[in-house]
């Protein structure tokens, strides 16, 4: 049975998984893609999105707490500099999972695993807008504005009328 089972443990113990997780993040930060099976892709994926949630405010302590599970000056310092700068008005969902196919010896699913901001190909495309950031509270001014339109628009229309006759 499954029960409380929340982490995919790769067939593998558990210091031999922390320190695969630990160099394929290494390596998605200091290359911006990888490619990795699909199942390794997704616990990659909710190993690495913490640390760069972490990277945003960059402190002593945030460097310290990515360094103990990076294992890697290099990556870190990438990670905080040039990664941070890009990912700082992102709310989360930092990599993409691409499925490519099955591997030829055993069939297993493939997949590059990448940065968004690092994807020349989807956004290229698209041109950057800012837009003001929308707040999420219900306001009653809409109803009134509706109102006032209503209440414009036939007045514009009577002289128009009256000067016909």
């Amino acid at each position: 049975m499954r029960h409380g089972k929340k982490v995919n443990h790769l067939g593998r113990t558990d210091a031999h998984r922390k320190a695969m997780l630990s160099n394929m993040a290494s390596s998605l930060i200091l290359n911006k893609r990888i490619t990795t099976t699909l199942a390794k892709a997704k616990a990659l994926r909710t190993y690495v999105e913490p640390l760069m949630t972490k990277a945003k405010s960059d402190t002593t302590h945030n460097r310290r707490t990515v360094f103990s599970y990076l294992q890697n000056k290099d990556s870190v310092t990438e990670l905080f500099r040039e990664i941070a700068t890009k990912i700082a008005e992102r709310n989360g969902g930092y990599t993409r999972i691409i499925k490519t196919g099955n591997r030829m010896g055993d069939n297993a699913e493939m997949c590059f695993i990448e940065l968004v901001d690092y994807n020349t190909v989807y956004s290229a495309g698209k041109v950057e807008v800012k837009k003001a950031k929308a707040t999420r509270r219900r306001a009653g001014s809409g109803k009134a504005k509706k109102a006032e339109a209503a209440t414009e628009a036939p007045a514009a229309d009577a002289p128009a009328t009256e000067s016909a006759e």
